[in-house]
């Protein structure tokens, strides 16, 4: 399977093994609600404080997502999106060492990215999830990223999330509408949550014989062939068919 090599990958690797555990401490003057809800909002390093939670949660969550750091080199955003912002900096020097002076944008958001994701995999139950938003800056590599850490065989898709429904105004190649969510299950335990059908869509389905295997509804079992020989515009052929009418077999009876 090909992998993704970066400048300081030999040092992160294990790096969320080697942080330590710490406690939390508990802040009843900005507590609300009922203790005993599980809901928990924890302020601090996200490396640490996933640390510091996975005694209690490990292979307990069964559905987790993020919105990390897009690596726009955005300055002026709710939170500093810069991976050369001086606490950004600080970490590398920690977790890295001298090679950090060397490293590209790309390297160092690997080097962030790479601990979190191994102690997020780290929380998921057999049968959860992760989806992680991201955008073009880095999307490329979070796919790599997750293969080498969750296993190709476990990607589930990639969404696309229309952001807004025409190209900025200061466009000047092709407009960016869409974000993505990489979306990556734990084990092939997993199994989606699928929506209730609605009294509508339940209502066109009878059971006048008392099928063992539930309420059905019939199908028309042909269809109108709409077009006759090659279209070089459309790149059409001819199905080849037995014609009924105006009408071919939509299924092959054989398979009835």
């Amino acid at each position: 399977m090909p992998k993704l090599t970066w400048i300081g990958k030999e040092a992160v690797v294990n790096h969320h093994r080697e942080v330590p555990f710490h406690l939390l401490k508990n802040n009843d003057e900005l507590s609300v609600g009922d203790p005993g809800s599980g809901n928990l909002l924890v302020q601090g390093d996200n490396l640490i404080a996933l640390k510091a939670l996975l005694p209690y949660y490990a292979k307990q969550v069964k559905c987790i997502y993020i919105d990390p750091p897009y690596n726009t080199g955005n300055e002026n955003w709710v939170y500093n999106d810069n991976v050369n912002s001086p606490e950004m900096k600080a970490w590398l020097g920690r977790a890295v060492g001298k090679e950090a002076e060397d490293l590209s944008r790309h390297d160092k958001w690997l080097c962030m990215m790479y601990p979190r994701l191994a102690l997020l995999h780290e929380f998921l139950r057999d049968d959860g999830a992760i989806f992680i938003s991201i955008d073009d800056n880095e999307a490329h590599y979070l796919r790599v990223l997750m293969d080498d850490i969750f296993g190709v065989n476990n990607f589930l898709c990639a969404f696309a999330w229309e952001k807004r429904y025409s190209p900025p105004p200061d466009t000047k190649d092709i407009g960016y509408l869409h974000e993505t969510i990489l979306a990556y299950r734990c084990t092939s335990k997993f199994q989606r949550n699928l929506l209730a059908l609605t009294a509508d869509q339940t209502g066109r389905y009878k059971n006048p014989d008392n099928d063992p295997r539930g309420p059905w509804k019939a199908m028309d079992y042909t269809c109108r062939p709409d077009f006759d020989g090659f279209d070089l515009r459309t790149q059409r052929y001819q199905l080849v068919k037995k014609t009924l009418g105006h009408y071919i077999w939509r299924i092959n009876k054989k398979s009835g």
